[in-house]
């Protein structure tokens, strides 16, 4: 028993243009993190490609059919003023999807204690209907779905604290008893959903920070509103999207995290003893994304450690 480390080349295959946030050197970032000597015991695994029956367990037809389409030949296409394909995106979210549904595989077979998806594009934002954010394809939302039905489990957990509201994952999921979502963000921030009062079917947690909240604050109200809810709902599996951009040195909100509120909540998390899947959403700072990355797999290495 171990963790598991998925990836794939083809995620470095989506070009975003120069000065966008959701650049490939990300990704370079994260997996020179985990290349660590701190991480031998980790188990790499290439991500396989999604199929398009389980792109279609959260989106529609028409949302795959209108990113296979937006593909260009050359450079890059908007689908919005943040969100841009290149020729190697499909591939890319592919492989992402593909990714999280494997390590779904592997950690409810057994064969894994739990498993990080070092991949991109993100997914949190992406609608059934709708990319936006940097996100194409839903790939944590695609993987709750994908235990739910392949595996038939009756209830599975997501815990997002990324600095964005997963307006994505809560679309997909508001009226599903079945999945309970709970979100840690930055208010007021793009894209101006996760009020505390969006509750859906009794299953939403929002967590609502104000700019310039502290490790200590975030603590607390992750303490006091999501990990008594997590324990009530008695998930059978646990998916995490391990967004990063809290930190204080991303250039893109206004959180006072650091990479040891990262490991903190990582290490709450890994205490459910739950098969658990964690897929990377945002961080933007390469330095802090680094070593907020490897705490966070410092946290559940060390639970498949004292599993063993």
């Amino acid at each position: 028993m171990t963790t598991y480390i998925y990836t794939h080349p083809a995620c470095f295959e989506h070009l975003t243009p120069p000065g966008h946030p959701e650049c490939p050197a990300r990704l370079k970032a994260v997996l020179q993190a985990l290349k660590d000597e701190r991480f031998t015991s980790l188990e790499w695994q290439m991500a396989p490609a999604a199929s398009w029956q389980q792109l279609r367990l959260v989106h529609t037809q028409s949302h795959i059919d209108s990113i296979a389409t937006a593909i260009p030949k050359t450079d890059f296409a908007f689908l919005d003023p943040d969100t841009v394909v290149s020729r190697g995106s499909l591939q890319a979210a592919l492989h992402a999807v593909g990714s999280a549904c494997a390590a779904v595989e592997a950690t409810l077979s057994g064969k894994a204690d739990n498993a990080f998806c070092a991949i991109r594009p993100p997914g949190h934002h992406a609608e059934p209907n709708r990319a936006m954010g940097f996100c194409l394809f839903n790939n944590v939302a695609i993987a709750a779905r994908y235990a739910l039905e392949q595996f038939k489990l009756d209830r599975v957990a997501i815990v997002d604290f990324d600095v964005h509201h997963g307006n994505g994952t809560q679309a997909a999921f508001a009226s599903e008893p079945k999945v309970f979502y709970a979100s840690t963000h930055q208010v007021p921030l793009y894209p101006g959903t996760g009020l505390a009062e969006e509750t859906g079917v009794g299953n939403l947690v929002n967590v609502p920070l104000p700019p310039g909240t502290d490790g200590k604050k975030f603590r607390q109200e992750v303490e006091r509103k999501i990990l008594p809810a997590l324990e009530a709902f008695c998930p059978q599996m646990l998916l995490v999207s391990a967004g990063f951009d809290a930190h204080a040195d991303d250039p893109l909100a206004a959180l006072l995290l650091t990479e040891k509120d990262f490991a903190w909540i990582s290490a709450q998390l890994v205490t459910f003893n739950l098969p658990l899947v964690s897929c990377l959403e945002g961080g933007y700072n390469l330095a802090a994304l680094a070593k907020s990355v490897a705490a966070h797999v410092e946290a559940l290495a060390s639970s498949s450690s004292m599993a063993k």
